[in-house]
């Protein structure tokens, strides 16, 4: 996805997908884009929040991703991706609006930052590493994978970025930097080697 509700894409993460093997195709989900043909879906960061009414408004979209779910292809969804895939989000004044609905629970909007600097994400015994920059936090009842720590440090159980897992859907607040770890991001996407 790639719009002003989802912008927070490295240049360095489409290169690397790039020289993955992907072949990138971009839809716009407040344009009112379905989702094209594909064999993975990345929901990159953004600002939801802003959007939510014509989010969740692309009903023909939130259905095509959970006939790719249902179908058990990857979708990796971070940050403002996540939010969006959200029952709700509350905004600081106390409004409750609903998104997709697709990974259970609400996230809460902020009104500063609730963790920044840079972090590591074990995947499947690999190590991508990305910043975190959420402006909510999330309560879900969708199974925790793994947690985020600081380089260099070990995860613990209650701290860092969680990393849920339903089904193929990966989900997080973390923001992976995927030239530090392809065959991580290979993993997460369903590529070959993963």
């Amino acid at each position: 996805a790639r719009d002003a509700a989802f912008s927070f894409i490295y240049a360095a993460n489409l290169q690397t997908l790039q020289e993955l093997g992907a072949r990138l195709c971009f839809f716009s989900p407040l344009a009112g884009d379905r989702l094209p043909p594909c064999d993975a879906v990345w929901l990159p960061g953004g600002y939801p929040e802003l959007h939510a009414a014509r989010i969740a408004a692309n009903t023909g979209l939130r259905a095509d991703l959970l006939r790719h779910l249902n179908a058990g292809l990857p979708l990796w969804a971070e940050c403002g991706g996540m939010v969006a895939l959200c029952e709700s989000v509350q905004l600081p004044d106390g409004t409750v609006q609903p998104l997709w609905g697709l990974l259970p629970g609400q996230a809460t909007l902020n009104k500063r930052l609730v963790g920044l600097g840079p972090q590591q994400l074990g995947v499947a015994g690999r190590v991508g590493a990305g910043p975190p920059s959420p402006y909510s936090t999330l309560a879900s009842s969708a199974p925790i994978v793994a947690r985020s720590s600081r380089p260099g440090e070990a995860s613990a159980p209650d701290a860092g970025e969680a990393l849920y897992r339903v089904g193929s859907l990966h989900a997080s607040y973390f923001h992976a930097w995927f030239a530090s770890s392809p065959r991580a991001v290979a993993h997460l996407l369903g590529g070959e080697g993963a």
